[in-house]
């Protein structure tokens, strides 16, 4: 058991055994609608099928591939859902931003942040569609407003999670305004910041396709509304939610990596961690007695 709990402990191991577990209940579903004679064997394809179909030379859609499909089709979502997230991520940070030099500005503005975010996209989307009149800006709204919500109340909440002691401390070296916000509130807010952007990347590529099923036009959604239809192969589908999965779960670690090179707590963890490993490796290498390196082979 202990050498079982030792394997866990690492992260890949968790992530694997979630993995085979998926598959083996995805498996057992795929073979259950399959022996049902009702239901096409197509609605829940076993993984090979799905697989070869992404590496299939099988022509689907004006002389392309499902794979060509999804690829040519990921690009527009997803350099919308891109430029919607900056957009979004910038107006949070800089609404928070506002917010906390002005309480009353944070009274009168914080609860319509709560009402945009509880109308559904669905609704969304032909209001901004209305207003701004092309369908692709439109798409980039929404994406944009779905990411500023997180990125504003994390940063928000980053700002108010400064000690005291660091304000009484910057007052008494009578520190400008400007200062504070550079030197304090700023850097404090940084890991709340990248919290939010972990949740908004995947919400923007999300919307993004949600509002593809609505206006066509091209697009991930619209391949996906396609595909449903049976105006090409079912299997069109199945790659498209692999693939907006795979990008999801990609943003997220993207933005983990980002917050590693810019976070100054991040980079103090990891300075840290690489002395130790230091310090370790030249303990190892230092001549010990033999009773002590038996005793501590036997620890390890």
């Amino acid at each position: 058991m202990k050498k079982i709990n030792k394997i866990f402990d690492h992260k890949w191991a968790s992530t694997l055994l979630w993995i085979v577990l998926i598959i083996v209940v995805w498996e057992i579903a795929a073979t259950v609608v399959a022996a049902n004679n009702r239901s096409p064997e197509n609605i829940l394809p076993h993984l090979y099928q799905i697989l070869a179909a992404a590496f299939s030379t099988d022509k689907v859609s004006q002389g392309m591939t499902a794979t060509m499909v999804v690829l040519t089709s990921a690009r527009a979502t997803i350099l919308r859902a891109l430029v919607g997230f900056l957009l979004g991520i910038t107006a949070g940070f800089l609404l928070a931003l506002v917010m906390k030099l002005s309480g009353l500005l944070e009274k009168m503005l914080f609860p319509y942040l709560m009402l945009i975010q509880l109308i559904p996209v669905l609704g969304l989307a032909p209001i901004i569609l209305s207003i701004t009149g092309d369908i692709n800006s439109s798409r980039i709204l929404i994406a944009a407003v779905l990411s500023f919500y997180p990125v504003a109340t994390n940063t928000l909440a980053g700002f108010k999670s400064v000690d005291q002691d660091k304000y009484d401390l910057m007052y008494t070296y009578a520190a400008k305004q400007r200062t504070i916000y550079a030197k304090v509130l700023i850097p404090s807010a940084i890991p709340y910041f990248f919290t939010g952007t972990k949740i908004a990347a995947p919400m923007a590529i999300t919307a993004s396709i949600l509002v593809d099923t609505l206006q066509g036009d091209g697009g991930l959604g619209c391949m996906l509304s396609q595909s449903l239809r049976h105006a090409m192969s079912i299997y069109v589908f199945w790659l498209i939610v692999f693939f907006s999965a795979f990008v999801g779960i990609l943003s997220t670690y993207l933005m983990t990596w980002i917050e590693a090179l810019v976070s100054p707590e991040k980079r103090g963890i990891r300075r840290a961690r690489r002395e130790n490993r230091k310090k370790i490796v030249s303990c190892r290498k230092m001549p010990v007695c033999p009773q002590i390196g038996l005793r501590r082979r036997k620890a390890e």
